[in-house]
Parts: C-alpha cells; sequence; structure tokens
C-alpha cells in the first residue's frame, strides 16, 4: 500500500473537469515539485506508493495526477481499453493544471516523470506544458498527433529497456530513431537503456527489476536537482 498521502483536487481546463490525485511531500521543506504520471493502469496503489516512494528519496513535492478520473483497470484489456479512450488534449491540460497547482502551493519548480502512458504523457508535457522545467519520461512514445518532439525546448532524461517487446510504442526499434531525432534537433538530452523488459520499474508487475530501478531512480533524482531551480 501507498504510505500515507493527501487526496487533492485542482482547478483544470480539461472537458471533464477538475483534476485530481495524491500529493507526498510538503512544498515548504521540499520545494522542487515532481509529477509523476501512472502506466495505463490508472492510479493504482503502485503508482501511490511509487510517489511516495520518489517524495521521500529524492526530496521532492509529489504529485500523482489521476488522469482517469477514479478508473483503474485489473487486467491489460481494460488498461488498453482505458489507454485507448484516453483524451491525451486533456490529460496534458490535467498536466499544466497540476505543475500550477504544485507552484501555488509553494514549489518553485516542477519536473514531470511518467512510466508507459505516463512516460508518452511526460514526453508530449516537455513540448505542450510550458510550467513543466524537466521531463524523464520511461519507456513510452507519444504518437506525432500528440506532439512534435523535435520541438522540445526543456532538459530531457529519457529511460528505455533494450528487451521491451511493445513495439510502436517503447521497443528500440521505436526508441533509437527518437533519441537520433532528439540529437538532431539539439535537445538537450540524457538518454539511458537497460538490458530488461517494459516496465521495469514496477514492484507489483513481472517485470520488475531492483538494480534498475534503483540505478534510473538516481538517475532521475540528480537530474531533476541539476535542471529545477530550488529558489
Amino acid at each position: 500500500m501507498a504510505e500515507q498521502g493527501s487526496y487533492v483536487t485542482f482547478p483544470s481546463a480539461n472537458k471533464a473537469g477538475p483534476g485530481c490525485g495524491m500529493l507526498f511531500g510538503d512544498p515548504k521543506i521540499c520545494p522542487l515539485g515532481l509529477i509523476v504520471i501512472h502506466e495505463w493502469w490508472g492510479m493504482n496503489d503502485q503508482i501511490k506508493t511509487e510517489g511516495a516512494m520518489m517524495a521521500k528519496d529524492g526530496n521532492f513535492t509529489v504529485l500523482v495526477p489521476d488522469y482517469y478520473r477514479g478508473k483503474v483497470a485489473d487486467d491489460r484489456e481494460e488498461a488498453g481499453h482505458l489507454m485507448a479512450g484516453l483524451d491525451w488534449s486533456g490529460a496534458l491540460l490535467d498536466t499544466s493544471a497540476a505543475a500550477e497547482f504544485l507552484k501555488q502551493k509553494g514549489c518553485s519548480e516542477v519536473g514531470v516523470t511518467g512510466f508507459c502512458l505516463g512516460g508518452a504523457l511526460s514526453f508530449a508535457a516537455a513540448v505542450k506544458c510550458p510550467q513543466i522545467k524537466a521531463s524523464v519520461p520511461f519507456y513510452g512514445i507519444p504518437s506525432p498527433e500528440v506532439a512534435d518532439l523535435s520541438k522540445i525546448q526543456i532538459p530531457i532524461q529519457a529511460h528505455f529497456a533494450e528487451k521491451d517487446e511493445f513495439v510502436g510504442f517503447s521497443a528500440p526499434v521505436d526508441y533509437e530513431p527518437l533519441r537520433e531525432k532528439l540529437v538532431a534537433a539539439g535537445v538537450k538530452l540524457e538518454f539511458y537503456t537497460y538490458n530488461v523488459s517494459h516496465a521495469f520499474t514496477n514492484h507489483a508487475g513481472p517485470n520488475y527489476d531492483a538494480e534498475a530501478t534503483k540505478l534510473s531512480f538516481s538517475r532521475v533524482y540528480a537530474f531533476m536537482k541539476k535542471n529545477l531551480k530550488n529558489e
């Protein structure tokens, strides 16, 4: 189960209405804000636990938005259905709103990270959400219709799995061309791959790899502290 956090709501321009999610940490103690975006499952206990851990270990104030607004998938079929039905433009409005919420709470600057669906949204937010000052996507790439990633103007640290079989979304055949595209566009980029499978940071899933998770998260913490202003 997730460590103690607070359920919060915040205004959003999303036509679905106000955003919501779980807040971990105190901006008065941890002024760096971090949005942690869930996988295609929704805001389940796993992502809440991960958000709480990142807040504690990284010294961030973390907001885990609930992009499905209360819906949580229990199997891959339902998760795929929820992800397919996601309004990506609305989700990006929620991300901007989440960043504004953290800043109003007292965070100095806000970064974003996310996994699977959340990784793709983290990439897109780097283009579409000016409130976001640094982005760390994990194993997820948005479609070109959602965002043109060559237009990214903020620092990016990307994490992918070398054994990822999610072709069309996060497999090596997808992320290698993306890396070349970002480098060619002059994006300020750190790009890491690991000899593991998709969703390797999900401690509740079959592909969890503790060593790769520890290493990747240490990189996330250092990257955010380097690129977010603590003032």
